[in-house]
């Protein structure tokens, strides 16, 4: 059979890249009702946005023009029907085009276009009907961003996963929805809503798509909160305002007569009023290490503010008497020492609040797992007509809190990993051990509610006229039956979510007066002070509030095409055959899915065994398959490296048989902040490993894509080597009869091949955006690594194969050299500026080395000060910041401006005056965009290695704007005059 012939796609060619990042950024950065993200918790999921893209990217033929398959088109009309598909792209990325039915048509229509291209290059070969687009997989479907944007785009969708939540959040956003759509509610009208105006909508509403599902979502979760409040209503108790309240929050009487309050938050209030609690706040409490008060259980609190809002500040006040004390609330400026609660210190670190004496983290632990550590009401958090209302802790509400008495608690045990599971150490050693009384009977109300459920959603479908084949969710039922277990789908996902935020892991967030939920990181962490949150009040963390947010996620979702989601094994699966694959796989060691999953897992399998049985079979969530690499599992880091490796390479290599042959492979990695070294550039360990497994599998690179896939205040980056940006893989399958070559062979075409890929990535070709300096150290990999890949091996001089690692020195060496001022076209001053920026940065160095230094770069001192790049005097020589160079500064009348003083004048421009004033004074020195882009480039990279963070900002900045910048200076056209840049 002739060989298929395969057109490069858009992704393997260019991309608008910054309109793609933003829209990412953008996104994640602003949870909005509707995001699937919503509808249940999963970790580092991708952003719709880029998912959309990578995957419509993957799927369109490039318009080719020398480069592809269509000989007879000029470069210019290949660049004009790019440009095309990159408009196309825009508009797919945006949040408000998500469900845009117009953007989507020309998508999927530019998909099926390309798809018609590509078949009749192939007309007669099996897999290539023009009628059938192929169908898409995601091995790795986790949280479901790929596949549920592969169905967006009118493909059939098939997720797969090992861990049964993820397959749970699969089938919940593309396999149940196309099987219900269009179907109107069956239950009930909320009774709270009957004669309201979203009554009548209701009654004229199309219930188009899976807004009935939804509705129906909103229907059965109002009536199961009113079953639990009937059962368990009486844990959830309101504040009554007494006289005796009120007394205790004012100050005695002043000396003209005034009473003031000491909690100004209780004025206005009248007694007999009732109040909302929103929220017991707790602090944790061992005995005293003081022998003097050994019988006293003392706070570990690691702060009092409960507001630290301007104008609504308020504090937790411990109030010492003898051998005991109390807490009560008061309001205004807090003293210095309520911050820090009586924590000492990072970790366990605590003082005795009786004695002052400090409590040792040894102490703690001992008291923890000797089942000694207790809690005691700080505070209690109520709904006011104008915000939150604090209240001193009511005995009567501790006393009702300690009735509450759980039928059921999840023993599952928390896994031994002390990196993302701290709370081990002090007692809490199994799942259920990390909920109160109070909120196990919650969460079991709730589960056990589901029978019900279940029985009342059918019989009402059954009312309905719908039919009823008798068969479930799990083997294919469309029925009632099958529709009442999709509705306690969703309400299970939304049971997940109240066990979020109903747990004794989550805290009080005193800067917006908001509730905190567990995984706000992806560990689970040891809280000293935390809330119960009231699941029957009107604030965040109750559980109408959660259901609310699982309809809206449905409402939105796809309904046009039938897919599926299933649990397999990656490195076993054979449901890829023949499909479009994008993937997100595991990111070798940063998130430990399976254990942190359990957390959930307990719940879900209590609800959702009886309709998944198989794929809750288990106790908990598979993990000895998991590809993650897990000292703790494995025994040790080499074993848990091995384990990945061979894992990873078997999964990959699973994808480059099976995957349909006329599209390559996309593959997420999330790149850790990058560890730049003078030697080494940007490596880890987990990334090196992900590209050895994917080049062992078979594949070789034809493109990679830096996207900007994470928030930039995530709480797991602050501070720590977290995930900053994912770099797209485009794979195809290496070709069997591919050659091996020499290092030096290797060396000879990185030098030859880099540089072009290196300017094309920094100069943009195309319309593609310029690579941000943060992102290029990971993005220039990808050439690199194309040309390594290529070829079945590159040996080194003793004849063995060069591994990753050395492969990626060596890509990563000439990355730097191409970016030192030294190898390009620099005048002399800016290479005197270069080096010693290098060794000395802004500080001042001795006359006599930079005299020397500057002789040896052809330069002097005098002339650089000429230039205004430095200062000299007083036998110093210091490098002028940025700041520092004067306004007014007009480069048509400076006979000596070297690219190190245009650049940071352009910085200052962009700082002070913003892109057109940047943009102006670009035109009027255009020869120097280049050399200025390229210098840029070069000290972000420097800086970074030197960790001067605020410095590499600054370079950064200059090209990410680079191209509003450029767009500016064209409108103002080449001047020789001054053009008003004064600052």
């Amino acid at each position: 059979m002739p060989p298929i012939r395969t057109p490069k796609k858009l992704i393997e060619v260019a991309l608008p890249l910054d309109d793609i990042n933003r829209a990412s950024q953008h996104e994640k950065s602003v949870p909005r009702r509707g995001h699937p993200a919503t509808f249940h918790l999963w970790w580092a999921r991708r952003p719709l946005a880029a998912a959309r893209a990578v995957i419509f990217a993957q799927m369109v033929n490039d318009p080719g023009g020398e480069r592809g398959y269509y000989a007879g088109k000029t470069r210019a009309q290949a660049d004009a029907e790019r440009e095309e598909l990159f408009q196309i792209l825009r508009d797919l990325v945006k949040w408000e085009n998500t469900n845009n039915e117009e953007v989507l048509a020309r998508a999927r229509a530019a998909i099926a276009k390309s798809w018609r291209e590509t078949c009749e290059l192939n007309k007669g070969k099996p897999g290539f009907n023009p009628d059938v687009l192929p169908a898409f997989h995601d091995p790795f479907a986790g949280g479901g961003a790929l596949p549920l944007e592969a169905q967006r785009l009118g493909l059939e969708s098939h997720a797969s996963d090992l861990n049964p939540v993820a397959v749970t959040i699969n089938k919940a956003m593309i396999e149940i929805p196309p099987r219900f759509v269009g179907r109107a509610p069956v239950g009930p009208s909320i009774e709270a809503e009957r004669g309201t105006k979203k009554a009548t909508k209701d009654a004229f509403d199309d219930w188009s798509g899976a807004r009935g599902l939804a509705e129906d979502v909103r229907r059965y979760g109002a009536w199961m909160r009113e079953q639990a409040q009937q059962r368990m209503g009486h844990l959830y108790p309101t504040v009554q305002i007494t006289p005796e309240i009120l007394a205790a929050s004012a100050f005695p009487v002043s000396a003209i007569g005034q009473k003031d309050h000491q909690n100004a938050g209780l004025a206005g209030l009248q007694p007999g009023q009732e109040l909302t609690v929103i929220a017991w706040l707790w602090a944790r409490t061992v005995k005293s290490p003081n022998p003097a008060f050994s019988h006293v259980d003392v706070p570990l609190a690691s702060t009092f503010i409960l507001s630290s809002k301007a104008g609504k500040e308020a504090w937790v006040q411990p109030v010492v008497k003898g051998d005991s004390y109390r807490f009560e609330v008061r309001t205004g400026k807090p003293p210095a020492e309520a911050k820090n609660g009586t924590k000492l210190g990072r970790g366990a670190n605590f003082r005795c609040l009786m004695s002052d004496a400090p409590i040792e983290p040894a102490y703690i632990k001992a008291e923890g797992t000797a089942g000694r550590m207790g809690a005691k009401l700080m505070a209690i958090v109520a709904e006011g007509a104008r915000g939150r209302i604090y209240l001193a802790p009511l005995s009567e509400h501790e006393a009702i809190a300690q009735q509450a008495q759980p039928q059921w608690k999840p023993e599952t045990a928390l896994p031994d990993d002390p990196r993302n599971f701290w709370t081990l150490a002090y007692g809490l050693k199994t799942y259920g051990d990390l909920f109160t009384p109070r909120q196990l009977v919650a969460l079991t109300t709730f589960s056990d509610l589901v029978p019900e459920a279940i029985a009342r959603i059918r019989t009402d479908a059954l009312a309905a006229g719908m039919a009823d084949d008798g068969r479930g969710l799990d083997v294919g039922g469309s029925g009632a039956k099958a529709y009442a277990e999709a509705v306690i789908v969703y309400l299970s996902a939304a049971l997940s979510k109240q066990a979020d935020w109903c747990n004794s892991l989550s805290s009080y967030i005193p800067a917006i007066e908001g509730l905190g939920h567990l995984f706000s990181k992806q560990s689970i962490p040891m809280v000293w002070d935390y809330i119960e949150t009231n699941v029957f009040s009107n604030s965040a963390g109750n559980y109408l509030n959660h259901i609310e947010w699982v309809a809206h996620a449905i409402a939105t979702l796809p309904t046009s095409t039938n897919s599926m989601a299933l649990q397999c094994d990656a490195q076993s699966q054979q449901i890829t055959a023949s499909k479009v694959v994008s993937t997100d796989p595991p990111y070798y060691d940063n998130i430990g899915y399976a254990d942190l999953s359990d957390f959930f897992y307990v719940w879900l399998r209590r609800s959702l065994r009886p309709i998944f049985p198989k794929l809750y079979a288990t106790l908990t969530v598979p993990k000895a398959e998991e590809l993650i690499a897990t000292p703790y599992r494995h025994g040790s880091k080499q074993a848990a490296e091995e384990f990945f490796l061979d894992g990873m390479t078997a999964a990959m290599h699973n994808l480059a048989a099976q995957a349909h042959p006329a599209f390559p492979v996309t593959i997420y990695y999330a790149f850790k902040q990058s560890d730049t070294k003078k030697e080494g550039g940007t490596h880890s360990t987990g990334w090196e490993t992900f590209l050895e497994a994917v080049l062992r599998a078979g594949f070789t690179l034809t493109g990679t894509w830096p996207m900007r896939t994470e928030r930039n205040a995530r709480s797991i980056g602050i501070g720590t080597n977290a995930l900053a940006s994912s770099i797209v893989l485009v794979c195809r399958p290496r070709d069997a009869a591919a050659d091996t070559i020499s290092r030096r062979e290797f060396q000879r075409q990185l030098r030859e091949q880099l540089p072009e890929a290196l300017e094309t990535m920094i100069g943009g070709t195309s319309g593609q955006s310029p690579i941000a300096p943060v992102d290029l150290a990971q993005a220039a990999i990808g050439p690199g690594m194309a040309i390594y890949s290529q070829y079945a091996q590159v040996l080194n001089q003793d004849g063995t194969p060069m591994r990753v690692h050395d492969a990626l020195v060596l890509i990563n060496r000439e990355i730097t050299d191409y970016l030192t001022p030294d190898a390009g076209s620099f005048d002399a001053d800016t290479l005197f500026a270069n080096s010693w920026f290098e060794q000395y940065g802004w500080a001042e160095g001795p006359f006599g080395e930079a005299d020397v230094l500057a002789r040896g770069k052809g330069t002097s001192v005098a002339g650089v000060a000429e230039a205004g790049v430095v200062q000299s005097g007083a036998g110093k020589v210091r490098l002028l910041r940025w700041a520092d160079y004067p306004t007014g500064w007009n480069p048509a009348t400076d006979h000596r401006a070297p690219v190190w003083e245009a650049t940071h004048h352009l910085i200052r421009a962009l700082n002070t005056q913003g892109e057109a004033a940047a943009g102006a004074l670009l035109a009027a020195m255009p020869d120097k965009a280049e050399p200025v882009r390229q210098l840029a480039y070069h000290l972000y990279t420097l800086c970074e290695r030197k960790k001067w963070a605020e410095d590499a900002r600054a370079y950064n900045e200059l090209i990410t704007a680079w191209h509003a910048v450029l767009e500016a200076s064209r409108e103002e056209g080449p001047r020789g005059k001054q053009l008003g840049f004064e600052a």
